[in-house]
Formats: structure tokens, sequence, C-alpha cells
């Protein structure tokens, strides 16, 4: 059962650094890191190493049984490098994985403390917080709930921090980031701050709506709202995190702690399956204060390879200096999509942080004004790219879940200038090509 239903897909045999190579022997330059995944490239040396290493010791140990070194070297190694606050993780298998743990582990939290009607979770229009029932609740990705409504849970939601499209022309970038803002302080007076339990939102959004990063002070009067109204702030760094956007936690950039943070992706870089439910020590001791334990599990929680292979990534990370790559290799993408598509007249915004960029595409850049849904502008530039040797992230409804365009890039963190040049020369290629169609 093909994600695309009819399959039709190349082969994927090889892998090399930036690279996949197909059955045919074509070579693809991974400008999107499949969704935001392979931040070290394809076929590292360092993570295939510590891979057949942990093999050859230990491949599961279920954790209602037994820790194990790797699980308790990898923790100690993510908490050291968390934002203030942050003492404990529980690692899963991935992203969505890791959002349903923080939803459950936020409302045991409030059991624990005696705030039992706390209930309601408030989340951002164009958010995308994973797949499963309760992570697509939160969500604010309209395509993807649409036919999963009837089975979601009730979750609220605010408008996004867009900038290019809501800020008015008489406000000032800090204006129009404290208004949006203040949306959450309404909300929470309507619902009733008795009942809210958590805001959850992606410091810098992908998917859904392109790489879009929050105005400066955004996010610290979040938090100033969240500490008023004693509502717990869950941040979705899956696809932001873990050095995407130029320090290996995006909130860095923001100032900001969470109380509960998600990660994935990029924490073990596709080389196994991996994501961590991140918390604070005060949550943390509401529940050992309470019942004693974080009331959930999965089979896999904890798997050896899997830690295994995050705890290579990171290391090679740091001893790399990949994070301060991730910036000046950021600069120089940015620099290189300005160059070409700057005075484009269908490329409306170029955003992002880092090496996490988005083109958002417009039929009139004065106006703004969208391509009809239905022409499928961005099914139209993948196909154009994957032609030409290209895998990048394009995705439809960026404005509203229906209207709107944009091209996601989200390369690996060794992509090198010649890299970047084939990268944005193959790009404008296929979206011309995507619009003369």
């Amino acid at each position: 059962m093909h994600r695309n239903g009819t399959g039709g897909l190349p082969v994927a045999v090889g892998g090399a650094g930036c690279w996949l190579i197909d059955a045919d022997g074509r070579r693809y330059l991974d400008a999107s890191g499949g969704a935001a995944v392979s931040c070290l490239g394809h076929g590292h040396p360092k993570v295939s190493a510590a891979l057949h290493a942990q093999i050859d010791r230990l491949a599961y140990a279920h954790t209602s049984f037994f820790t194990t070194e790797v699980m308790e070297r990898l923790a100690d190694r993510v908490i050291a490098s968390a934002p203030a606050g942050i003492e404990k993780a529980y690692f899963v298998a991935g992203g969505s994985e890791a959002m349903e743990a923080a939803l459950k582990l936020a409302r045991q939290y409030f059991v624990e403390i005696g705030q039992p009607g706390r209930r309601h979770v408030i989340a951002r229009r164009q958010s995308y917080h994973g797949n499963t029932l309760g992570a697509l609740a939160v969500g604010g990705n309209m395509a993807r709930r649409e036919i999963f409504a009837p089975l979601l849970i009730e979750a609220h939601h605010i408008a996004p921090c867009y900038a290019y499209r809501d800020r008015r022309g008489d406000e000032s970038e800090e204006a129009y980031g404290l208004r949006v803002a203040d949306e959450l302080d309404r909300k929470i007076q309507e619902l009733g701050p008795e009942t809210v339990m958590a805001f959850v939102a992606e410091p810098v959004v992908g998917a859904t709506a392109g790489a879009l990063p929050a105005v400066p002070g955004y996010f610290a009067r979040i938090r100033e709202i969240c500490d008023r109204h004693g509502v717990l702030l869950i941040l979705d760094e899956v696809m932001c995190g873990m050095g995407r956007t130029g320090t290996l936690h995006a909130c860095e950039q923001e100032g900001i702690t969470p109380d509960i943070m998600t990660i994935a992706k990029g924490l073990g870089g596709g080389y196994q399956p991996i994501g961590a439910m991140l918390a604070s020590g005060r949550v943390d001791r509401a529940i050992l204060a309470g019942s004693g334990a974080f009331k959930h599990g999965h089979t896999y929680v904890g798997h050896a390879l899997a830690c295994a292979a995050s705890l290579a990534v990171l290391e090679t990370i740091e001893q790399d200096g990949l994070l301060a790559r991730v910036r000046s290799q950021g600069e120089a993408l940015a620099a290189t999509l300005t160059e070409r598509f700057g005075n484009h007249p269908h490329v409306g915004d170029i955003r992002g942080r880092g090496l996490f960029r988005a083109l958002e595409l417009v039929a009139d850049r004065t106006t703004k004004a969208t391509f009809a849904p239905d022409r499928r502008l961005h099914a139209r530039i993948k196909a154009e790219a994957m032609a030409r040797g290209l895998i990048c992230y394009p995705m439809g409804g960026t404005v509203d879940g229906i209207h709107g365009d944009h091209v996601l890039l989200a390369p690996p963190y060794v992509i090198d200038e010649d890299e970047i040049a084939q990268l944005v020369d193959r790009l404008g290629q296929s979206i011309d090509a995507a619009l003369a169609a």
C-alpha cells in the first residue's frame, strides 16, 4: 500500500551525502532531507559504525524490564544541551508519537496537581503536529484533518504568526506579533482559564506553512500568557529542531523555554526511527509526587539501535561544528534563492532560518493572490523537480488549508556551495516548467 495509492515510484537503492540513487542509476539531490529528516545526509560512516557496534551488543530490550546504557547516554546528552529547566527525555519512534506523549503528559500533570478540569488544548491554524489522531486533532492542517474530523478530540485554534499575509501596513513586526499572540489570551478567557491545559506551537512552522518563523517578541508574549494562566507551553520542534534553524533547538532564538517539547526527524537523521518528548523538571516532579509514573508506553520506547543512531548523529553535529555550518550555508542558500527568485513574478516570499527555507508562490506579487487550488501547482513542481533529479517538499493549502502553494527546502547540513547552486538552478527550472504547463 503506497502513500500515493498507485505506486510507480522510483526504487531507492543507495545514497551518499546529499544524494540518493535509484535502481536505474539516476542521482537525486535531496534538497529537503526527505521531510527535513536527513540532517547528515546519506551513508554517514560515523552513524553506520555506531549502528554496527550496537547491534553486535544489543538490539532490543523492553523498557518495562530494562534500561540500556545507550539510552541513558543519549538522555544525558539530550538533557545537557536542552533549554534551561528541561530535565527529562522520553524516547519514542517518531514525531507523532512524541506529540501524543506530550498531550498525555500535560493531561496527567494537571490531574496529579489536583486540577482535573483542565482539558482544552489550543494550537494554531496552519500548523502540523503529526498524523496520529491526537496529534492530528491539535494540528491545523485542514486537508489532513478533514476526513478524520469525526474521530478527533476537540481542539481550539487561533491565528498563526504569518506576517507576510496578515501584518497590516501600519504595523511594525513587533506590534503585529503582540496582536496575534494576544489571541491566545482571549481564547483562554473565552474557554475559562481553569479549563485550558496547553498551548501547542511550532517555533518555525514546517510543512503546512513553509518554514514560517515568528516575528520578534511573539513567543515571549506567548510564554507570558501561558504563565499568567497556568497553561503548559508545548513546543513542537519535530521538524525545525535539532540544528535545522542554526541552533540545536529553535526556541533558543526566541529566548524562551517550554514546559514540554517534542523533537524527532533530525534527532536520528533517518538512520533509525526515533523521536523524543522532553519535559521540564516541574512537570516531572509532579508526576513522581502523584502516581509515581507516566501512564503511557509503546513497545519500541527507547529502542537501543535508535538511541545508538541518535547518539552518533548528535555527536557528529557537535564534533564537526555543523551548527555553525547550518548558519553559514543557510545564509548562502538564502542569498542564492534571493538572487534567483527575488524578482520572480510568481514568488511572493522567501523565508526561513538556517537550512530551513521556503518559497511562497503567488499568481500576483502585488495582490498576493494565490493560484487556483485545482491547478495543483505544488504537485506539478514536485513532479518537474523529480524529473530533474531534485527532491524538494512542495505543498498546497499554505494560506488557509485550501489556497496557496509553497516549496519547502531542508537540505542536509553537509551541503556544499556547488550543491546549493545545483539545488537553486534545478528548482528554478522546475518552477518555471510547472508554471508553463
